[in-house]
């Protein structure tokens, strides 16, 4: 039987880097977002995403201003039911708000970092 063609883009993203003070407290919050642990220190630690690309949470002595927005956001297929799961999880998520293309709520992280919840833009694309 034929192997039929994988449709999906051929390239994909390997690792992103957030920084932080507290590695297992951002640990333990990113796993409650739904990242999968793959390894974990004190001082590093890899989460892993749909797709196979890997957070990688460093320490850091850099202090993060309360409420920046962290340098990587995080997609959902349905950003609704992200957004109560976070409720039920008493996160304090935003409002949803609506751009031209995504949805998109915040929450607080750990060490001051706001992350971004946005919704998917695949469509019934493969990624």
């Amino acid at each position: 039987m034929a192997k039929k063609a994988d449709k999906r883009p051929p390239v994909a993203v390997g690792h992103v880097s957030l920084h932080v003070k507290d590695v297992p407290n951002a640990s333990a919050f990113m796993q409650v977002l739904g990242l999968r642990s793959v390894f974990e220190r004190e001082t590093f630690a890899v989460l892993e995403l749909r797709g196979g690309t890997h957070l990688i949470l460093n320490k850091s002595r850099k202090k993060i201003k309360e409420g920046e927005v962290a340098p990587v956001d995080l997609m959902v297929d349905d950003v609704n039911a992200m957004r109560d799961y976070c409720k039920s999880k008493k996160l304090r998520p935003s409002k949803i708000t609506t751009g031209s293309v995504h949805s998109s709520f915040y929450v607080p992280g750990p060490d001051g970092w706001s992350i971004k919840i946005t919704s998917s833009h695949a469509g019934d694309r493969p990624v």
